[in-house]
């Protein structure tokens, strides 16, 4: 068993203070989904399916490379782990600013934006499962919940900051050369590599792995059962990161980044306020409500017509979403030893990974037949199919 980490200070300072890397890799995803896919339709050309998979495609790489990250850290400690993937991120916003000064060549402006948001999945990867195990050694392993919470109030804080500070950006003309692409692209290298320096000054942990490890795919199957809800109630999610700008330009209103920053708002809100009750009233059973206000909030997004009710759809999804990652993630965990937390994490996230990756390219293909609608109504039912596998976990761990 793990000891727990001597605390002389705050535990919630000892998170904040590794946290911090987590901030500044959503802060870049969500400036670079707020105006990825306006870039892609608007400016070089390509459909909506194509503007949703450049999206996506940031997910699925930060799936191909989930596995690798949980080895890394469980081998060699997570801080060189969170050291590379900010330099890749830096990578990412640098490809970027080379894809916004093409647009008079748009297959290769997309080539290379797809390659930044590669790098960028990658860098997520990486530095969001390297900072969980690192402030679990070093707050506690009963710190867990809390590590998670705090995790993803970075996550979605960064991205209901960065959104509309991209928005911002992207339509302004600072720049004498390039567009508010640009102006984005470098704003995204310059926020990974900030956290460069304070990364290598924050002291190194010692690896969880001592001897042989399980395969991955003893893991995984160890942590399925959770990923598979994990997967249901993040549909919604892909659904909006992939999709919620085109909506509100197809409609021709205006607030698009207000909705994905009531969306990152209402997220975090639910994480300083609910988190407590994962420990209190069981992670499952949290899980359940968590899943159903998610669902209305699709529901919500799906017959509401107008960018009020939109707004407050993408903001009951926020609610919704916020404690589904913590609440399955403490049972995730627990299915492992010591010596596989690391690839526990990236097993159970690579669940996500794949359906916030394939979620926004699928549903996109509906919007020519069905409109945005139906999309975000089917998404609301791949979450009421989560809240049934919480129902049958539930049961057999009360047998």
């Amino acid at each position: 068993m793990l000891e727990e980490a001597p605390c002389k200070t705050s535990p919630t300072l000892v998170i904040l203070v590794v946290v911090v890397f987590t901030l500044l890799c959503y802060m870049d995803i969500g400036l670079q989904m707020a105006v990825v896919p306006l870039f892609v339709r608007e400016k070089l050309g390509f459909s909506s399916a194509m503007a949703g998979f450049a999206v996506s495609v940031q997910y699925l790489a930060t799936f191909a490379s989930r596995i690798g990250a949980g080895r890394r850290i469980d081998t060699g400690g997570p801080k060189r782990v969170v050291v590379m993937g900010l330099g890749t991120g830096v990578l990412s916003g640098a490809l970027l600013v080379a894809a916004s000064l093409l647009v008079a060549w748009p297959l290769a402006a997309l080539l290379l934006v797809l390659c930044g948001r590669i790098a960028l999945g990658v860098a997520e990867s990486w530095i969001a499962t390297a900072v969980i195990i690192w402030n679990i050694q070093r707050a506690g392993v009963s710190r867990t919940a809390q590590v998670i919470s705090w995790n993803g109030v970075c996550s979605y804080g960064g991205i209901a900051l960065g959104a509309p500070l991209a928005m911002l950006v992207y339509h302004s003309a600072f720049l004498p050369v390039g567009n508010g692409f640009t102006g984005v692209g470098i704003l995204a290298a310059v926020l990974m590599g900030v956290g460069l320096p304070w990364a290598l000054r924050q002291p190194s942990v010692q690896p969880f792995a001592h001897g042989p490890q399980p395969s991955f795919l003893t893991v995984l199957s160890r942590v399925l059962p959770y990923g598979l809800v994990l997967a249901a109630g993040s549909v919604g999610f892909g659904a909006i990161s992939a999709l919620l700008a085109l909506y509100f330009a197809d409609q021709n209103w205006n607030g698009a980044a207000l909705a994905l920053a009531a969306f990152g708002i209402t997220f975090v809100l639910t994480r300083f306020a609910f988190t407590r009750q994962i420990l209190r009233r069981g992670g499952l059973t949290v899980a359940i409500i968590s899943l159903c206000v998610e669902a209305l909030g699709l529901s919500v997004l799906a017959a509401g017509h107008s960018p009020f009710w939109a707004e407050v759809g993408a903001a009951l999804t926020g609610v919704g979403f916020s404690l589904v990652f913590p609440a399955l993630g403490v049972g995730a965990v627990a299915q492992t030893g010591p010596e596989s937390k690391g690839a526990a994490i990236g097993a159970f996230s690579v669940c996500l990974d794949i359906a916030i990756g394939i979620s926004g390219p699928l549903l996109g293909l509906m919007i020519p037949v069905w409109g945005y609608g139906a999309v975000f109504l089917v998404a609301a039912l791949i979450s009421l199919l989560g809240v049934g596998g919480c129902v049958v976990m539930k049961r057999r761990e009360g047998r």
